[in-house]
C-alpha cells in the first residue's frame, strides 16, 4: 500500500515536472520594439507624440500585439544621421530587437532604412519621409505610417494654383525632407500651371532666416511655400510675419510648418494654410474617440505625430496577427498589411506595394490654435515610388 502511495505520488510529480516546461514553451516571447526617435533637440516633441500614439494603440489591444507582450528598447537618435548606422546596429545586434520604429529626420530614417533592408529586420516608419525609403530602398519588411516628402509638396502645389497663384518662392532646411518636399511642391504647383520663381534654402537646423525673407521680399512672388517643423517652423513663422512678408505675400506650407506648433506661433500663424494627411476638427467618431483617449491618458491634444505613432502599432499589430507573431515572417507580414483597410483617426487609408499610405491630404488653414479643414487638397494621393522594382 505505502508503495502503491509513493508511486502514485511520484507519477504525478514527474507528470507535473514534465507538464512545466511545455506550458512554458507555449508562452510566447515577448516582442522586442526597438524605437529610435529623437529624444533631444529641435524634433523631440515630436518623437515623444510618436512614441505616446503607439503605446496608446497599444493599451487598447491589452499591452500585446500578434498575442505578444511588448517590451520596449529606446535610443536617441539625436536627429543626426552621422550616428544611425551605429544606433540602429546596437538595436539590432545588441538588443536583438523583433522591430525597429523610427525615426523623424529623413536622413536618419534613411540609414535606418539600409540597415533593415540588410538585415531584413522589419521596420515601420512613423515620420522620416525621404521618398527612397519607399522608393528606390523599397523592401518587403520596410513599411510607412506616415508619408513620402513628396506627397504633402505635391498637394499644398496643387492647393496653391487651385488658388490661382501663378508665381511661387519656396525656403526650406537644405537636407532631405526639404529637397524632397520643395520638389513635390514644384512638380505639382507647376503641373498645373504655376512657376517657381526663387528657391531659397538654408542648412539644418539653422534659423537665422533673415537674408532669405530679404531675397523674398525682393522677389515679390505671388506666394511662399515653406518646410520647417518643430522650433524651427515656429520661429519662421514669427519672423515672416515680423518681416511684414504675411501683409503681402501669402504663406504656404506642408502641414509640418504649424503643427504641434500653434500654441507657440500664436498670432503669427493665423490663416497659413497649408496641406497635411491629418487635421484639427475632423469630427469623425474614429478621431474623436482618438483625441479624447489620447488627452485622457497624456494630458494633452494629439498632432499628426501622435497618430502616425498610433498608426504605427496598428499596423503593426495587423500584420502580427496575420503570422501569429512571428516578425520574421516579412512576406506573410507584407501581404496582411498591404490587402488591409487601415482605420486610423487621420481617414480610412491603404498601402501601396511599395509600403506607402495611399490618403487624403487636407487643406487646413490656421484659425486660433486649430488647423481647420477648409477642404480636400488631394484625394487618395499614392506616391510615384520612384525607383522601386518590389
Amino acid at each position: 500500500m505505502n508503495i502503491s502511495h509513493i508511486s502514485r505520488r511520484a507519477v504525478i510529480a514527474a507528470a507535473a515536472a514534465l507538464a512545466m516546461p511545455v506550458a512554458m514553451a507555449q508562452a510566447p516571447a515577448k516582442l522586442k520594439v526597438g524605437f529610435m526617435l529623437p529624444a533631444t533637440g529641435t524634433f523631440a516633441a515630436l518623437g515623444t507624440a510618436i512614441e505616446n500614439g503607439f503605446k496608446l494603440y497599444l493599451t487598447e489591444k491589452g499591452g500585446k500585439l500578434g498575442g505578444r507582450e511588448v517590451e520596449f528598447v529606446k535610443v536617441d537618435d539625436e536627429s543626426d544621421p552621422s550616428k544611425a548606422i551605429d544606433n540602429v546596429n546596437k538595436l539590432i545586434k545588441r538588443d536583438n530587437v523583433d522591430v525597429l520604429v523610427g525615426s523623424v529626420h529623413s536622413g536618419v530614417a534613411m540609414a535606418m532604412a539600409k540597415v533593415a533592408k540588410e538585415s531584413g529586420t522589419l521596420m515601420i516608419n512613423p515620420n522620416g519621409g525621404a521618398d527612397a525609403v519607399t522608393g528606390a530602398m523599397c523592401a518587403v519588411n520596410i513599411f510607412r505610417s506616415s508619408f513620402s516628402n513628396w506627397q504633402p509638396g505635391f498637394a499644398i502645389g496643387q492647393a496653391m494654383a487651385a488658388k490661382g497663384h501663378k508665381t511661387a518662392a519656396t525656403i526650406t532646411w537644405k537636407y532631405a525632407a526639404g529637397d524632397e518636399m520643395a520638389k513635390g511642391f514644384k512638380e505639382g504647383f507647376e503641373k498645373a500651371g504655376g512657376k517657381v520663381t526663387k528657391e531659397l534654402t538654408l542648412p539644418f537646423p539653422n534659423v537665422e532666416f533673415q537674408a532669405q525673407l530679404t531675397e523674398i521680399a525682393a522677389a515679390k512672388p505671388n506666394a511662399v511655400f515653406s518646410f520647417f517643423a518643430g522650433g524651427g517652423a515656429v520661429k519662421f513663422v514669427k519672423d515672416y510675419d515680423g518681416a511684414g512678408l504675411k501683409k503681402t505675400i501669402p504663406l504656404f506650407g506642408t502641414g509640418f510648418l504649424t503643427d504641434g506648433t500653434l500654441e507657440a506661433q500664436g498670432a503669427s500663424a493665423e490663416g497659413v494654410l497649408t496641406a497635411l494627411h491629418y487635421a484639427d476638427g475632423l469630427n469623425t467618431p474614429r478621431d474623436n474617440a482618438f483625441r479624447l483617449a489620447y488627452v485622457k491618458a497624456f494630458k494633452m491634444q494629439p498632432d499628426v505625430y501622435a497618430v502616425q505613432g498610433y498608426d504605427a502599432a496598428q499596423m503593426l499589430g495587423i500584420g502580427l496577427d496575420a503570422v501569429k507573431g512571428d516578425a520574421k515572417n516579412t512576406a506573410g507580414f507584407a501581404a496582411a498589411v498591404t490587402k488591409a483597410t487601415i482605420d486610423s483617426p487621420r481617414g480610412k487609408f491603404t498601402i501601396s506595394k511599395a509600403h506607402n499610405p495611399i490618403q487624403d491630404f487636407y487643406l487646413r488653414q490656421v484659425s486660433g490654435k486649430e488647423n481647420k479643414v477648409v477642404g480636400i487638397a488631394s484625394k487618395a494621393l499614392a506616391d510615384p515610388a520612384r525607383g522601386c522594382n518590389m
